[in-house]
């Protein structure tokens, strides 16, 4: 089967790989129906590396499948079934696990670079091919009536859903999102469901600023040609109620852009970002930050999102490639010519 493997220092090689088989206890086999390139991947495939992954490894974390096989001890998944995968399970049994905090896992954590979660895709073989081993409790079942560039969202729309809580957006609430990728796109579309009155999108691509009026946005902005700062003080008459950085290096940005008492979700997630930070002003403003990682809690309320249609996720996926054509993806994505680009297998 044709696979994407990373082979370090930015290197993504096409290759054959043998069809895997189940070697775990509770693992089940997977046919990829579609995997997502995600932005995680391109600062995998940076040189210097803007975030590890284990070379030798099949990459591609956000994916959905059906079952073609499963381990005897799996009763409550079988054949046939179309899931869901989340990519980095706790265990579940781990006191981080018992005590409420699975993106701890004690298992997850150390079998991986320290500091980092064993994410499927990541640090072990992901999805870039066409069949995968996953462990049983990492999968949640979908109608098969939602189709798999949709379903194969279900990653970094997990990881919106539980940073969006953290914010507990009310309707009538202003908001600004700092980038216009899948996520902030996610977030924009999950904002405008959740009845904010007005979402101002900060993004440097005219592309991307048209995608986020589709999804919701009522102002776009393109920071390099005005003054952002000046049109949200003058849009909220203060500042935003909620400011999502959705980028990497932009907190002192939103700390600037949030009113008094509001909040700051810091979800752009970059290894190499070292921005100042203008501590006096979170003081004075009494500000709250948040920061989110992976999907914790909310991957059991995806498929029932997803089956509703309440969130305009075909606007999201802007390109539909076979998994031979994974290079061309990334181009788009570097060149900010695409969205979120979905890989099909071949075999």
């Amino acid at each position: 089967m044709l696979a994407a493997v990373f082979e370090g220092k930015g290197r993504l090689v096409l290759k054959e790989r043998a069809r895997p088989r189940i070697t775990k206890d509770r693992n089940v086999l997977l046919k990829v129906s579609g995997v997502g390139i995600c932005g995680t991947d391109l600062h995998i495939l940076q040189d210097p590396p803007a975030h590890p992954a284990t070379e030798g490894i099949v990459l591609g974390h956000e994916f959905t499948g059906e079952i073609v096989e499963v381990d005897h001890g799996v009763v409550e998944f079988k054949p046939g079934d179309r899931v869901l995968v989340d990519p980095h399970p706790g265990c579940g049994l781990c006191m981080e696990c018992r005590s409420g905090h699975p993106d701890r896992c004690i298992p997850l954590y150390t079998s991986a670079e320290p500091g980092h979660c064993a994410t499927i895709g990541i640090f072990s073989d992901g999805a870039m091919t066409s069949f995968v081993t996953v462990p049983a409790h990492s999968l949640y079942r979908i109608d098969p009536k939602v189709p798999p560039h949709i379903a194969a969202l279900a990653e970094p729309l997990a990881c919106v859903f539980s940073a969006a809580q953290k914010l507990k957006v009310q309707p009538g609430d202003t908001v600004v999102v700092l980038g216009a990728g899948p996520i902030g796109l996610l977030f924009t579309s999950f904002f405008k469901a959740c009845g904010a009155a007005k979402i101002i999108v900060s993004e440097i691509s005219a592309y991307r600023r048209g995608v986020a009026e589709e999804c919701g946005a009522s102002l776009v902005v393109d920071p390099n040609q005005h003054d952002l700062t000046a049109i949200v003080e003058r849009e909220t008459g203060g500042g935003a109620d909620i400011v999502v950085e959705a980028v990497g290096p932009l907190l002192p940005q939103a700390i600037r852009l949030v009113h008094s008492g509001g909040k700051i979700m810091q979800f752009g997630h970059d290894e190499l970002a070292r921005p100042a930070i203008p501590v006096a002003e979170i003081v004075r403003k009494e500000i709250r930050i948040f920061g989110a990682f992976i999907g914790k809690f909310s991957f059991n309320k995806l498929p029932a999102i997803m089956e509703s249609g309440v969130l305009p996720l075909e606007k999201i996926v802007s390109h539909r490639l076979p998994i031979s054509r994974v290079h061309e993806g990334l181009k788009l994505l570097k060149e900010g010519k695409g969205i979120k680009v979905i890989l099909n297998p071949e075999d």
